[in-house]
């Protein structure tokens, strides 16, 4: 995947010691020799982990390690132990629909870290980096809602993969918290319907879920949409993927309004290509306001909406869908198409 880490003084902007931890981790993975010295390149990306492109004897590898505290103004902490969710979910996806994730290469439990296959941006592009660029296909949101559904219904009712994935004190700690519990503090009116989807939520358990399914946690690559990040990776409810990435594709619609017809069209069409599922469709109907309001007023804002001319809108949309639970998917994107007088 484009993400990577190493130890090495041709790196001055990496912190050597953390990077000396990594370097020790890979050769205990086996992706370093004992006298290798690998080059770490930090790289840009999520607030919950360092990554990094680390160059080896074998060739570039991603690495990446879980922080304790998150990257953001507020004070959100979390279980570093979400390196092994990850990797977990990487192992069973690599099993199921390779093209879908990066290869795991590698964990190591005393760096806290994991090791995956380097995908180059030339040929993986990040797919928020395409959606704003205009570049918004309803054919890949479609594939997008296909390989979710497959992802999730092949892990549907698994013992296994439930006791596996038993991480309900980390998807608390760093999803249900962060996002509908801290807006419930900023909007109390609505606090009682905030509280009552995370409860919602926290209570269904149903298969292998994500946790983060985010254009900026996707690749548009040659063979379809790869999925990255799955640090919050959870046996829950599938709901939350779906409400998770689709509340982007409303958000993008103020970020970048020229092509909001298009937005549209891929909401549409990543919620078709996941398929007909009637409850998970209430279900995702009735959080993605949460996560939508989550968005603008939680711990983890989207960093391109700072105006509050540009926040209002989403903002009285998702206060209007709390007080009025929508019924379906659909009925969401009907709403935001035909609002007035934006």
């Amino acid at each position: 995947m484009n993400e990577a880490g190493a130890d090495s003084t041709d790196a001055p902007d990496a912190d050597m010691r953390d990077t000396g931890a990594l370097a020790a981790a890979l050769r205990r993975m086996g992706l370093a020799g004992p006298d290798e010295r690998p080059r770490f390149e930090p790289l840009e990306g999520g607030v919950s982990s360092d990554i990094y492109r680390v160059e080896t004897a074998a060739g570039p590898v991603c690495v990446k390690r879980a922080l304790a505290r998150l990257k953001v103004e507020a004070d959100w902490r979390a279980p570093v132990e979400r390196y092994s969710s990850e990797a977990g979910w990487l192992a069973a996806v690599n099993a199921l629909l390779p093209e879908a994730a990066p290869r795991l290469l590698g964990q190591d439990e005393a760096a806290g870290t994991l090791a995956m296959a380097w995908l180059e941006p030339d040929t993986h592009p990040v797919w928020k980096a395409e959606l704003a660029a205009g570049r918004a296909d309803p054919a890949f949101a479609r594939e997008v809602g296909r390989r979710l559904a497959l992802i999730h219904r092949a892990h549907a009712g698994d013992g296994a993969v439930a006791a596996a994935f038993a991480t309900d004190a980390i998807f608390h700690a760093i999803r249900l918290e962060p996002y509908l519990l801290a807006t419930a503090e900023r909007h109390a009116d609505l606090a009682p319907a905030l509280t009552a989807l995370a409860e919602a939520t926290a209570g269904t358990r149903e298969t292998l879920v994500h946790g983060d399914v985010s254009p900026k946690n996707i690749l548009a690559g040659p063979e379809g949409p790869v999925f990255l990040d799955a640090e919050c990776a959870w046996y829950g409810d599938p709901a939350f993927d779906i409400a998770f990435c689709l509340n982007h594709m409303l958000l993008k619609c103020v970020w970048k309004p020229r092509h909001e017809a298009a937005f549209l069209a891929c909401f549409r069409a990543l919620a078709e290509g996941y398929g007909p599922d009637a409850a998970l469709d209430r279900r995702a109907a009735r959080l993605l306001p949460g996560l939508l309001l989550a968005r603008i007023d939680g711990k983890s804002p989207v960093e391109y909406l700072t105006r509050e001319d540009r926040k209002a809108r989403p903002r009285a949309f998702a206060r209007r869908l709390l007080q009025q639970p929508p019924a379906s998917l659909g009925e969401i994107a009907a709403a935001w198409a035909g609002e007035e007088g934006r």
